[in-house]
């Protein structure tokens, strides 16, 4: 995965790891924290020099033996929750975005919305006062004004912040250095970078290199292939003079032998020179993805929703009233909101409502992975519904075009990464031919080489999307409506809202 890495922080540094779904990542930033944290799953080997600096550790997701745990029970744990000061405490939840009294709340982790887990880890964290941040997709999940937040507590660090992340703007908006993590002739050899850039000076020098190198190696070929036509007259000419000359002249022969000699010494040379030749530029590169469906015509109405009520999962609180939601034709709707407002919640509803039609063919995609995928069965297994042996080929090189290795086919897809399983079930939802599709946060763990094909994908989808998202590009570049829900229900926002302004979703 990764060989002789080198990497040293600095404070004011704010290093993104990006790369590919399962180069690595989340493994080289919980091997940074605590090397036990890798030891169930893989081989490392390196050295840690920390000195006095206290790193923070945000996991990509909430481990299991917390999700058990009431929100009190976890902060708890934190060595620097009992110290802190009643105005302390104040102060960093209103910063997070989060009441209070949710240090003493008895809910259980695994009950909040996505956001929530987020913001409470996040919380956390920052009671333990570290000078290390190291984040992994610290964005997941987040509303846009939290999202304003993190990208706030990022820039002002003092100190060095370490995260791995998806998220394009927040790269854009925070990151002043680069480490990107390659898989490369086929998966076979890794390849990393360390750039002190911004993320689009990055993006522009790899790509002026890369345009340079690809010149160079086009340029040494074609002189390679006029050098070789030339030897190959040249020992042409000598091997037709040797066959031609006669016995009686073996001065000659002698000649003709050391001029051979000489052109096989030249191809040796040859040869030595073709291996230090300038080789075409190898990157990783991005899934190969095609959602199609017949186009749903723009007149049909697609869902005409209602509910007087909605209540949260447990049903002990009413989160919204008077919902009304409408779609026509092959709109592309996005719904917005602040963590906990229910948005899952409503998506999961109306997911039950239409997949249950007969006029339509929807596919939903659920915000929890594993709500679709067993963490026993393989890719090819979740994917094949016959058993027949074209159709488990045919799965193999679709999961090929989106950079599954022929093991990884094969693993339980439980020990695949958080990329991986996105990729997984946006296979399914390609294979389905579903003319509507219910996404709950779609774009999330998908790379920054691979996110703006599926964006591209989803725009050009000649069917109905109806989705919840935080991702601000997804929502430009994608979506032809935005609702934002809260307690008074679904509003439509103005066609001039970006995405981008969490001042536009808190207003």
């Amino acid at each position: 995965m990764l060989e002789d890495f080198q990497l040293v922080l600095n404070d004011g540094d704010k290093a993104v790891i990006i790369g590919e779904e399962g180069d690595g990542k989340s493994t080289l930033l919980k091997w940074i924290f605590d090397p036990a944290l890798t030891e169930p799953y893989a081989e490392c080997r390196g050295e840690r020099i920390l000195g006095p600096e206290r790193p923070g550790y945000l996991p990509q997701e909430l481990p299991p033996e917390d999700s058990v745990k009431s929100a009190y029970e976890f902060f708890a744990e934190s060595e620097g929750f009992a110290g802190a000061s009643p105005k302390e405490l104040g102060r960093l939840a209103a910063e997070t975005g989060l009441e209070s009294d949710i240090y003493f709340s008895g809910q259980r982790m695994g009950s909040l919305s996505g956001g929530e887990k987020v913001k409470i880890q996040l919380l956390r964290l920052l009671l333990d006062e570290p000078t290390i941040l190291l984040l992994d997709e610290p964005s997941n999940d987040l509303d846009l004004a939290t999202l304003s937040m993190l990208e706030s507590l990022i820039v002002n660090w003092k100190h060095a912040v370490l995260f791995v992340s998806h998220d394009e703007t927040l790269i854009r908006h925070t990151a002043n250095m680069v480490v990107h993590l390659e898989q490369v002739a086929r998966k076979n050899s890794s390849r990393y970078t360390v750039q002190h850039l911004s993320y689009d000076q990055y993006l522009h020098d790899r790509a002026n290199r890369f345009e340079r190198q690809d010149r160079k190696a086009q340029s040494d070929r074609r002189e390679k292939k006029k050098r070789d036509e030339t030897y190959r007259k040249v020992y042409e000419g000598v091997a037709r003079a040797q066959s031609a000359i006669s016995r009686q002249d073996p001065h000659g022969g002698a000649l003709l032998k050391k001029k051979m000699h000489a052109v096989k010494s030249m191809e040796r040379r040859f040869e030595r020179e073709d291996e230090s030749m300038t080789k075409r530029p190898e990157q990783e590169e991005a899934i190969g993805l095609k959602l199609s469906c017949e186009p749903v015509p723009h007149g049909k109405t697609v869902l005409d929703y209602r509910l007087d009520r909605l209540l949260s999962d447990d049903g002990g609180r009413v989160l919204a009233e008077g919902i009304r939601f409408f779609v026509r034709g092959p709109e592309k709707v996005c719904i917005v909101g602040a963590n906990g407002a229910g948005k899952t919640t409503l998506l999961r509803k109306i997911a039950e409502e239409m997949l249950a039609r007969t006029d339509i063919q929807a596919a939903y995609m659920p915000q929890n992975y594993e709500d679709l995928l067993e963490p026993g069965m393989t890719p090819v297994d979740f994917l094949d519904e016959t058993g027949e042996k074209e159709v488990r080929t045919r799965i193999r090189i679709y999961l090929g075009a989106l950079n599954f290795t022929a093991d990884e086919m094969e693993h339980p897809s439980g020990a695949l990464s958080g990329g991986q399983k996105v990729k997984l079930l946006l296979l399914k939802l390609s294979l389905s031919h579903a003319d509507v599709l219910i996404l709950d946060e779609p774009t999330r763990n998908l790379s920054p080489l691979s996110g703006p094909v599926l964006r591209r994908q989803l725009a050009a989808f000649p069917g109905a999307i109806i989705s919840v998202s935080h991702d601000r590009l997804f929502m430009t570049e994608v979506c032809t409506r935005v609702l934002r829900l809260t307690e008074q229900g679904l509003t439509e926002l103005d066609p001039l809202f970006k995405a981008g302004s969490a001042d536009s979703e808190s207003s």
